[in-house]
């Protein structure tokens, strides 16, 4: 299983860098395709904001991307990912957030996690940051 941060999300609606935009259409398609693709609430929510305030998607648009989101496996916070999400804030030096997105991914069994903000490579735990727009 792959996790899929906000920035790929965004990047595939954004039209003004068509080669980033092409590469997140095409691993999230393929993540879609081979049904190994996650992603949570909070990755649901960054997207819905950032499109409709930064790219200034209107809200039907954003409620069909929405709707196709949530084919992927959707991974719903629970108290016990909360406190994991402070364990690995504090371990690994990482803001809340992004220690949420990381005791989602390890909640959902992922070994990758696809994003452009965070150290390509380096694992955190048994997850291992890929940023796709590098391969």
């Amino acid at each position: 299983m792959n996790f899929i941060d906000t920035n790929l999300i965004v990047y595939a609606n954004d039209r003004r860098d068509p080669q980033k935009q092409q590469r997140a259409l095409d691993v999230i398609r393929r993540e879609m395709r081979e049904r190994t693709g996650v992603i949570s609430i909070q990755v649901l929510q960054e997207f819905a904001n950032t499109a409709l305030k930064k790219l200034g998607q209107r809200p039907p648009i954003v409620l069909r991307q929405l709707a196709l989101l949530e084919t992927l496996t959707v991974v719903r916070p629970d108290p016990p990912m909360v406190r994991r999400a402070v364990e690995l804030s504090t371990l690994f030096q990482l803001s809340f957030w992004d220690a949420a997105i990381f005791s989602a991914a390890e909640s959902a069994g992922c070994r990758n996690l696809f994003s452009e903000d965070l150290n390509a490579g380096q694992a955190y735990g048994a997850i291992r940051v890929i940023d796709p727009f590098a391969v």
